[in-house]
């Protein structure tokens, strides 16, 4: 891949990724899942989720709020460190975010679970 097709992917990447997370903070949640492939996999320190559809479903109760501090991308994957308001309690996480052709195929999440236990 040409640097320039690199750049191009990575920037895409990022967008993709911002625009999931936004919509969620929006509740947006058909833009949402737009952004996810139909069997996206999500694996977090609570659980795992297998289908878009299902996925969306828990963040329609959950309606988590994202407070993103930074992005890193390498080609069809990012990840990000960022808040996430959980319901009264805000959470310092990160998540990687791996993508295909264009939309979300998996991510995982991970932070330190005892403040909401």
């Amino acid at each position: 891949m040409s640097t320039s097709n690199k750049l191009v992917t990575e920037h895409n990447t990022e967008v993709i990724v911002q625009d999931f997370l936004n919509a969620l903070n929006a509740e947006d949640f058909d833009l949402a899942r737009q952004q996810l492939h139909d069997d996206m996999h999500f694996k977090g320190v609570m659980g795992e989720r297998d289908g878009a559809d299902t996925y969306i479903a828990d963040m329609k109760k959950m309606k988590f709020k994202y407070d993103i501090k930074k992005v890193f991308t390498d080609g069809d994957e990012a990840s990000l460190w960022y808040n996430i308001n959980m319901g009264g309690k805000t959470i310092f996480c990160a998540g990687w975010y791996k993508l295909e052709d264009e939309k979300i195929k998996s991510f995982e999440v991970i932070f330190d679970p005892r403040p909401i236990l």
